[in-house]
């Protein structure tokens, strides 16, 4: 069977990209919403929004982890800084990926959406 190529128009490249970005200041409520909005009529964005949104749900359990069970032992509190700015770098690389088209995957990210 053929494989089907998609082309993908500079909306649904920005879309995604945008979805990535805001991820850093709204945290999951952007992807949330492109993932809603976009799931049965446009595969890319679905999967990049899906992508966010398992990933953003991931800093959320791990900030949650870091401020309230581990900061009990003192390690939470330095782990907090570096949870946010893997959060940001993580993101800002996402954003590069999409703008070009391509499908990003994020690194230690649990598949809670499928």
């Amino acid at each position: 069977m053929p494989e089907v190529i998609t082309v993908l128009n500079n909306d649904d490249k920005n879309l995604a990209t945008i979805t990535h970005l805001f991820g850093t200041i709204f945290s999951f409520i952007p992807a949330l919403l492109v993932w809603l909005l976009k799931k049965e009529s446009n595969a890319y964005l679905a999967d990049q929004a899906k992508e966010a949104l398992n990933f953003q749900i991931t800093v959320a359990i791990a900030m949650f982890v870091c401020g309230s069970i581990l900061s009990l032992v003192l390690i939470g509190l330095m782990m907090l800084p570096m949870v946010w700015l893997a959060n940001i770098v993580f993101c800002i690389i996402a954003a590069i990926a999409t703008s070009k088209g391509e499908t990003y995957r994020h690194p230690l990210c649990l598949r809670l959406i499928n």
